[in-house]
């Protein structure tokens, strides 16, 4: 440490003790040891800021003033890291927000549950130990046409679990233009390999054929593999080997095809423009392919789940393997699955918001988005496109309308409108917030207009710990 001036070593000197600001009236009630915590760091900040020349001995705040300043990063510790949001941005799979939002009826079901014991795995009519899958396979094969159905925690395991119990030691045999990467790194090369698999690699990036797989299959292969490429597309001179013609070529040399359909979808969705044909998965199984795994948060609409449906004897040689059992479901996940399934049994599927979203027209969403530009001031309504997200159904814009706010610097709107209560996450393009009603749920209307206003206010007036808590443990 170099040369400190008189007037700084005067200021670290004049430094409250943690025992004085603990006994300061501003932090009465703050639990002792976040409060400790909080004194330490805010001390240490103002230290650095006067031996590095940042504050001014002049600017060092009062006893009370740090106090205050501590007793706000107490209020933001304790708050829970994770809470609501509402999700203004049009993206109705936002993988930051959580993917699909789960139906009223769904929420319910998941804290009865939670709140204490449920039959995970009992049957409530002899006592007897139950398969913890009861409530999920039966609504799975009515819906897909599937002999057997389970589920793990998100469709990456469900791949893993599949290339794992089915190929491990021997040859799994994928498209070069389907060798894909999806968000977190997630390769398909990579879970082959740690699946215990060998990759062969067949056609080439642009252009693949059956015969290909075909062609490659030995003694050694236990798998072919077809991955829905969920989250980009090729144009152009580009070829991929139809279904149907995978199916003939698994059968001739009895080797299962497993399909890995990304955000799968159970029923026909209508959105305008929009073809999801290709993501239907009773449309694969009803094509031949002998297990299909796809997620429960996209487009299904339901929890993070990853579930494989298909063959029985494929489906058992899953269940039995152990890793099934360190990528199962826990109850919550299960109960939101099963309630979210019987949903689309009983016809009720567009009580599930995803579903809702997605079908929703542009005509709606202008109506919408008129009711929100009367609520709010300087704002004009434009048409745009939004996008599913998740992966799913990419390149295929959803058209709709936004709600655009005159506001001078969206930036700083943007992070205000974070940093509220509650916290509403907009999308900013040229230079402006645009507020997307599709993925805003009935009963946010209200408080998104509020949160707007309060959002406004805090830019005038300056941050406060309450609208802005990421800045109350900022010292100087």
């Amino acid at each position: 440490m170099g040369r400190v001036e008189p007037d700084t070593r005067r200021a670290l000197s004049s430094l409250p003790s943690i025992t004085a600001l603990l006994a300061d009236p501003a932090l009465e009630g703050a639990p002792h040891g976040m409060a400790v915590q909080a004194a330490r760091e805010a001390l240490a900040g103002l230290r650095r800021q006067l031996l590095d020349g940042v504050m001014a001995p002049s600017e060092l705040p009062t006893q009370g003033a740090i106090a205050h300043r501590i007793s706000a990063a107490v209020t933001q510790a304790r708050q829970h890291r994770l809470r609501p949001v509402i999700n203004a941005t049009g993206v109705v799979l936002h993988t930051n927000l959580g993917r699909a939002p789960m139906a009223e009826e769904v929420a319910h079901a998941v804290a009865a549950v939670a709140g204490g014991y449920s039959n995970v795995e009992m049957h409530l009519d002899s006592g007897a130990r139950g398969g913890r899958m009861d409530g999920v396979e039966g609504p799975l094969q009515t819906l897909t046409g599937a002999e057997r159905a389970i589920a793990v925690n998100n469709c990456a395991a469900a791949v893993l679990l599949a290339l794992t119990a089915l190929g491990r030691g021997r040859e799994v045999v994928v498209s070069r233009g389907e060798l894909v990467e999806i968000g977190g790194s997630f390769r398909v090369p990579d879970v082959v390999s740690a699946g215990g698999a060998r990759l062969v690699e067949v056609g080439t990036t642009n252009r693949t054929r059956a015969r290909d797989f075909g062609d490659a299959i030995t003694a050694e292969t236990a798998v072919l593999l077809r991955v829905h490429p969920s989250n980009f597309q090729q144009v152009g001179f580009v070829e991929r080997p139809d279904r149907a013609d995978l199916v003939q070529v698994a059968r001739a040399h009895d080797v299962p095809l497993v399909e890995d359909l990304g955000s799968g979808l159970l029923g026909g969705v209508p959105v305008d423009g929009v073809g999801l044909e290709g993501e239907r998965v009773e449309a694969a199984l009803a094509a031949g392919v002998d297990l299909v795994c796809f997620s429960g948060d996209k487009l299904l609409g339901g929890p993070q789940a990853g579930i494989i449906a298909g063959r029985a004897d494929l489906v058992e040689r899953l269940r039995r393997h152990p890793l099934y059992r360190a990528l199962r479901l826990d109850k919550l996940g299960l109960i939101a699955l099963e309630v979210t399934l019987r949903m689309y049994v009983e016809g009720r599927s567009q009580a599930i918001p995803v579903r809702s979203m997605l079908q929703a027209t542009s005509e709606e969403l202008r109506m919408r988005a008129l009711e929100l530009e009367a609520q709010i001031p300087d704002s004009r309504i434009k048409q745009d496109f939004g996008v599913t997200g998740g992966g799913a159904l990419p390149g295929q814009g959803l058209a709709t309308w936004n709600v655009v706010l005159g506001d001078r610097s969206a930036a700083r709107l943007a992070t205000a409108l974070r940093l509220g209560n509650p916290s509403v996450v907009v999308r900013v393009a040229n230079g402006a917030v645009r507020i997307d009603p599709r993925t805003i749920l009935g009963s946010q209307t209200q408080a998104l207009v509020l949160a707007v206003a309060a959002a406004r206010r805090s830019l005038v007036d300056g941050p406060t710990a309450s609208s802005n808590p990421a800045d109350s443990h900022r010292f100087g």
